[in-house]
């Protein structure tokens, strides 16, 4: 199978095992006072330092969680805010939110090419009660558009409100920098930059006061409840190790990804690549092909052997249209058409290729 998911899910990288493998094999909780319990613990709080250093953060800062949702839920509701200012286009663990939030929210609209107007959220936050949460994505899980987060704070900031960025897709794939940022809380995940899956991290100003949203032990500064899961936390660490090496791909990525949409654009000229007008992700491309819907295009290219989605793996098995997209101008018909391609680390010229081809053979089908 040809893997362009990389968005959903990345290989966990060959090291990442090697290391959890070797942790496994140690053994011992973190909190345990014994010795194998302080060479948990030891191996804890140096994955903690690595991560930290990857990020430009320190790292008493860091939180370690069960993965991105998770983390992204402590950050809206472990610290008692009234009021949240949520883009519209953010990921379902932020913007499902409103099922069960208590207060209010203000929805901020993106423009055609997925970005937020820095004047919108001004008046936002200056309109916005006291205890009040901004949180938008540094870059978008479907589309890969990226927001100018360190502006976007600075405002929140002048209105004395507090700033979280969701850079789970970011890590790995772009630098990551908590200070540059300018954010209060940042949350982050492993799985999606060649880490295992379970496990994430929600990096946090020391001042917000944050109780556990679980009941438990006083793990984690008291801030999440229960035992570390030492194995993946480790996984984590070395994945975000490896993150100049992913960088050092991406050019070649992006060369990629933008040869396989100037092939398809060349071959079919009313094509629409959702958030091609803007600062994008190198890996990431969300593609219209008019009158086939997402799973059918899904379903055709795993018959091809190759692995796409229909934008969030978290919604994908949901017959609906792209959030998204529609945020962004697209009809419902548009949203119901588009089909999400990521590349990643392992990705080469002939899995492109492949796609390409496969691509104009189902596009050209559905005009017979």
């Amino acid at each position: 199978m040809i893997y362009l998911d990389h968005n959903a899910t990345t290989p966990v990288k060959p090291p990442v095992i090697d290391e959890m493998t070797r942790v496994m094999e140690i053994g011992g909780n973190p909190s345990s006072v014994h010795g194998k319990g302080r060479a948990a613990k030891t191996i804890l709080e140096n994955a903690r330092q690595t991560i930290a250093t990857q990020i430009n953060c320190r790292p008493q800062k860091i939180i370690f969680t069960g993965g991105g949702t998770e983390t992204n839920n402590i950050a809206l509701k472990a610290a008692g805010f009234d009021h949240l200012i949520l883009s519209i286009t953010e990921h379902d663990s932020i913007n499902g939110i409103e099922k069960n939030f208590t207060g209010t929210i203000d929805w901020l609209p993106v423009d055609q090419n997925g970005l937020i107007a820095p004047d919108i959220l001004e008046t936002a936050v200056k309109q916005a009660p006291e205890k009040t949460l901004v949180s938008i994505m540094l870059a978008n899980n479907e589309t890969g558009v990226i927001q100018d987060i360190a502006a976007l704070s600075s405002i929140a900031h002048k209105s004395g409100t507090m700033f979280h960025t969701d850079a789970i897709q970011a890590f790995g794939k772009i630098p990551v920098d908590f200070r540059a940022l300018g954010v209060d809380m940042l949350s982050l995940s492993a799985h999606k930059m060649g880490g295992p899956q379970g496990v994430g991290a929600l990096i946090a100003l020391e001042k917000i006061d944050m109780p556990s949203i679980t009941t438990g032990g006083g793990q984690e500064a008291g801030r999440r409840a229960g035992t570390e899961n030492l194995a993946g936390i480790a996984g984590f660490a070395k994945a975000a190790e490896l993150v100049p090496e992913n960088l050092s791909h991406m050019p070649r990525i992006k060369e990629l990804r933008d040869q396989m949409e100037q092939r398809i654009k060349d071959h079919a000229p009313n094509v629409i690549f959702y958030g091609a007008g803007a600062n994008r992700l190198p890996n990431t491309s969300t593609i219209l092909m008019p009158g086939v819907s997402s799973e059918t295009q899904v379903m055709a290219f795993d018959l091809a052997g190759i692995c796409v989605s229909a934008g969030s793996a978290c919604s994908s098995g949901k017959v609906k249209p792209s959030h998204v997209v529609t945020a962004m101008g697209a009809d419902t018909e548009q949203a119901l058409s588009t089909l999400r391609v990521s590349l990643g680390w392992n990705s080469r010229a002939q899995d492109v290729e492949a796609f390409i081809a496969a691509w104009i053979k189902f596009s050209d089908r559905k005009k017979q």
